[in-house]
């Protein structure tokens, strides 16, 4: 039986690091195992805000990866300024009364001369190369994931030109994501980002999310089929893991500067002056690009005796961190537009055996997973009481060396499990 053909067209790949790049490098991974030969397009000349090299073992030789320059204003607005460029790349944009000058040009500029955003220039020449492929190679079905939302205008301009299958991925939603706020639009761009969403999700033959909110979100814009197909875990090979002799609590990821708990910070430094041995015990550690803001904070609580800032790193040292740490800190913005965000790690998370500390705002998807699963407690940001009452309780715990998580029906979010969804929908097309 000859295994059906997929054309996948992303942005992030091996070498990119960071959250980006997983979610379709293990698709690919197990698409095999379902009869689906994935087809991989992606740009010649990206430009990276992290790179994680390792990641390039786990694509196969026997993968087609098919490659096109791309042209991205972040190479000429680097000649302005190298960290201001990077940073905003990396999601890493200061409080508004912060910005400077520079930072709010380019910001202007990113939002209001970039629609969807700044590989807009790819779509064009992507189209006219993958027309010929998609002729030459008889492939019927093609996917596009964003962000970078421009992607989806390319499986929209392939529909309109050659009518083949389109499943739009949305990693994360478009016109309500929450850092559209920090792009200052004006009214006439936001309408473009509107129209343009509109239309995709009117186009696409078949939406896929990644969480539940964004489905009821979407559903109110199309009437086309829309699949829920979360993130989730592998299975990571590591070499034995000893745990932190200290009561860490760790934070894997980038800490955006509203990422920032206060409420965290409060309670750490009461329970560091109240208690002498949680004081000589306790250790916070932050592994990953974390915003000035954030470290303020830390440092007006006195908490910065028990940092830990150990930076960006690879993927596979990333799984080590979680695994050897005694709590794992999950951490997302407390606003309406982060309730359908639903982090990559913390399916990692939730098989690192280690209890999970998550904060966001009520009713989310986050929460109902750690709920349901049995791996962790969440917050929002004025839970101070039950979070002190909490990180007691673990810290006691740990005093006994019996703290660790007591997962359950995690099987549901692995990534063969997820990539099955994924096939069941592909055969459909």
């Amino acid at each position: 039986m000859n295994k059906k053909k997929v054309l996948i067209i992303s942005y992030y790949w091996p070498p990119a690091g960071g959250p980006g790049v997983q979610r379709w490098l293990k698709f690919v991974k197990y698409l095999p195992e379902f009869n689906i030969e994935p087809i991989v397009y992606i740009p010649q000349n990206p430009s990276y805000p992290l790179i994680d090299e390792s990641l390039v073992e786990e694509v196969s030789n026997a993968t087609t990866i098919l490659k096109q320059p791309i042209s991205e204003p972040y190479k000429l607005a680097g000649i302005l300024s190298k960290k201001n460029t990077k940073s905003i790349s990396k999601g890493l944009i200061p409080d508004v009364k912060k910005q400077s000058i520079l930072q709010r040009l380019l910001l202007l500029i990113r939002g209001n001369f970039f629609i969807p955003d700044a590989r807009k220039g790819w779509v064009k020449p992507s189209v006219n190369y993958l027309s010929t492929y998609i002729k030459d190679y008889h492939i019927n079905t093609i996917i596009t994931t964003g962000p970078p939302h421009s992607l989806h205008l390319i499986g929209l301009k392939l529909k309109e030109r050659l009518g083949v299958n389109w499943i739009a991925d949305f990693r994360d939603p478009w016109t309500t994501i929450g850092y559209h706020k920090e792009l200052k639009l004006t009214s006439a761009s936001k309408q473009k980002h509107i129209d343009l969403e509109r239309k995709v999700l009117q186009t696409a033959d078949q939406i896929i999310v990644t969480s539940t909110i964004t489905k009821l979100e979407f559903q109110e814009k199309t009437k086309q089929p829309i699949a829920v197909i979360t993130n989730g875990y592998d299975v990571e090979k590591t070499k034995a893991i000893s745990l932190d002799e200290k009561f860490t609590l760790a934070h894997i990821g980038s800490l955006l500067a509203k990422r920032n708990p206060e409420v965290l910070w409060r309670v750490l430094n009461e329970l560091i002056t109240e208690n002498n041995e949680f004081a000589k015990q306790f250790q916070l550690k932050l592994v990953g690009a974390v915003s000035p803001n954030v470290i303020n904070s830390i440092e007006r609580y006195g908490l910065t005796i028990h940092l830990d800032m150990v930076g960006y790193v690879s993927h596979s040292e990333a799984i080590m961190f979680q695994k050897e740490s005694q709590l794992l800190l999950l951490i997302e913005i407390d606003s309406e537009e982060t309730k359908c965000i639903i982090p990559g790690k913390l399916f990692e998370y939730m098989v690192s055996n280690r209890p999970i500390v998550a904060f966001g705002p009520k009713g989310t998807d986050v929460e109902k997973i750690i709920v349901e699963t049995n791996t962790g407690n969440y917050f929002i940001y004025s839970d101070y009481e039950k979070l002190k009452s909490v990180i007691l309780m673990h810290f006691k715990a740990f005093q006994e060396n019996k703290l660790k998580s007591n997962a359950i029906g995690l099987q549901k979010y692995s990534r063969r499990e997820l990539t099955g969804k994924l096939a069941e929908l592909l055969r459909e097309k």
